[in-house]
């Protein structure tokens, strides 16, 4: 038998009291909790480890495996994960490669089966579950709640597969997670009342009060491109049973330098009560999700971590059922993966592209619609502009910071569609991806055709990736795995990640991450207006333009 001892103030959520003490851990087990004093200063503390209530691994251009070897030394011994992304491209095939590979580390990922594949049926996407695909998900004992249903109008239209679906998971017993940007007063009621118990996407306080007080979950968001923790953070003082923390979408750049460890210790700042941002960070999500993950009780797994302080929340070691998985800010033991076959798991079937397709013929019109990215929101702005036209074609405005955006369907070859944006600020070349949520099909934007053109034909090359061209210049990431992730080390994809991100702001990208919010312009389930591969899409009427 394994036994080791941890001494510290351990830190007991539940009954609000810090104490000195040991923790006796046994076969992966806690054996005991003994108080040895009251609690010390200078002593470092023991607290349960932080779980993400709600993150698409994949946007950590990571596979499982690497996202847990950057997660572990913040302290994150849980995720909720929502595998939505993989299965808009590869369908089931993809949702089995993210809990294979996630297997493979002792890393406590808890997936769901993903409810909207496609998100809509506005745009093309690469695979389809139906509701007996997901309710054979939701009988996998490993899947744990229903993803998060975006499609709110068909709940509220009481669509029949949207609602197989969410009875399935009833009949199951597992939880139902949200998406409901916006919705209000009778339209929210009806959301909840249809047995949807969480919602991530709030962008203020009043709209998240409103649905907490209708008893649904909120969970605060700050990711690479939605930040919406200071607009929330204060509600946690009234409802700390009601709120958890979640990053949704993080790229690895972010992900290296932290993760759930940085809510809590910018919710300290805040002057929220200590054991209300821990029962959000550590306790909530295995209450509501049913999770497998301790919480530093005895019999519990011995899933715990040390913090040198309650300010900082500076993680000196992570433990995974008895394991020391991260040390000082790196990890412990062999986290080496190897893919092997399954590193083809992709969805690309689209030709090279010319200049031609990408014009945008003048027809004499006074104004065009233009898509306002707004810099760490998902939600967009709907403007009017003078387009600039060009040998009668409208072209890129760099002066005024309307360039030209592109969707071009990755799984067959079909016209391209176009559209303008503001916000983006390049002034040279341009800027490409393959990850463009929901459905993944390549989003460019850029300041003329023939630097977006090439961009979007290095992205079909590499079957997947994020590129940057210009000034004679260009970078590629390369992202195989189902052209959402790198099969890579994760801190070598960090370092990639945050090379291109500095040169798309070399080229004059003024947005905080202009690939993550690029990966959005694509999100036809947040208003106001994006774009699909099908062309401009109102989001609050839900119909083309």
């Amino acid at each position: 038998m394994s036994t080791f001892k941890v001494e510290g103030n351990i830190i007991n959520i539940r009954e609000r009291n810090i104490f000195f003490g040991e923790v006796e851990v046994e076969d992966g087990k806690i054996k005991s909790i003994n108080k040895i004093s009251e609690q010390k200063d200078g002593v470092h503390y023991i607290s349960p480890g932080f779980i993400d209530s709600h993150v698409h691994i994949e946007s950590s251009m990571l596979i499982p495996s690497e996202f847990a070897r950057l997660a572990v030394v913040h302290g994150t011994v849980a995720t909720i994960s929502d595998p939505h992304e993989i299965a808009n491209v590869c369908g089931m095939e993809g949702v089995e490669f993210m809990i294979e590979n996630g297997n493979t580390v002792p890393f406590k990922f808890n997936f769901g089966a993903p409810s909207c594949v496609p998100a809509t049926i506005f745009e093309t996407a690469g695979a389809e579950l139906n509701h007996d695909d997901v309710k054979s998900l939701l009988e996998r004992p490993e899947i744990k709640y229903l993803s998060e249903m975006m499609n709110f109008p068909g709940v509220l239209n009481k669509d029949e597969e949207v609602l197989k679906k969410i009875s399935a998971a009833h009949h199951l017993g597992k939880p139902v997670d949200g998406h409901a940007p916006g919705l209000r007063g009778e339209a929210v009621q009806q959301y909840i009342n249809a047995g949807i118990s969480t919602d991530h996407e709030c962008f203020t306080a009043d709209e998240a009060l409103d649905k907490l007080q209708r008893g649904m979950k909120i969970l605060i968001r700050e990711g690479s491109a939605a930040k919406n923790f200071d607009a929330l953070i204060d509600l946690l003082n009234d409802w700390p049973e009601m709120m958890m923390f979640c990053s949704d979408d993080k790229h690895p750049d972010s992900l290296v330098e932290n993760h759930i460890n940085e809510l809590c210790a910018r919710a300290i700042e805040k002057g929220i009560d200590l054991f209300n941002i821990l029962q959000a960070a550590c306790i909530n999500p295995i209450l509501h999700y049913k999770l497998d993950v301790g919480s530093l009780r005895i019999n519990d797994d011995a899933d715990f971590i040390v913090l040198e302080d309650l300010k900082n929340f500076k993680v000196k070691q992570t433990y995974i059922d008895g394991l020391l998985l991260a040390e000082n800010g790196k990890t412990v033991g062999n986290w080496v993966i190897h893919l092997e076959d399954r590193e083809s798991v992709n969805h690309f079937n689209c030709s090279l592209k010319k200049e031609a397709d990408f014009i945008y013929p003048f027809n004499g019109q006074e104004e065009i619609l233009v898509i306002e990215a707004l810099d760490g929101q998902l939600i967009t702005n709907r403007l009017l502009a003078t387009p600039k036209v060009l040998n009668s074609n409208i072209v890129s405005d760099t002066e005024n910071d309307i360039l030209k955006m592109v969707v071009v369907n990755r799984y067959l070859d079909a016209p391209v569609a176009i559209s303008f944006v503001k916000n983006f600020g390049l002034k040279q070349g341009a800027i490409a991806s393959s990850v463009a949520h929901d459905s993944h099909n390549i989003i460019a934007v850029g300041v003329d055709d023939k630097s977006i053109c090439e961009a979007v034909n290095l992205v079909i090359k590499e079957t997947g990736g994020v590129v940057a061209i210009g000034n004679g210049k260009k970078e590629v990431l390369a992202l195989p795995v189902a052209g959402l992730m790198s099969n890579q080390n994760g801190y070598k994809v960090a370092e990639s990640y945050t090379s291109i991100d500095q040169f798309a702001k070399d080229l004059g990208a003024t947005l905080l991450a202009p690939f993550m919010t690029l990966s959005f312009m694509a999100l036809l389930v947040i208003p106001h207006l994006k774009l699909s591969d099908k062309g401009l899409f109102d989001g609050n009427e839900f119909k083309f333009l």
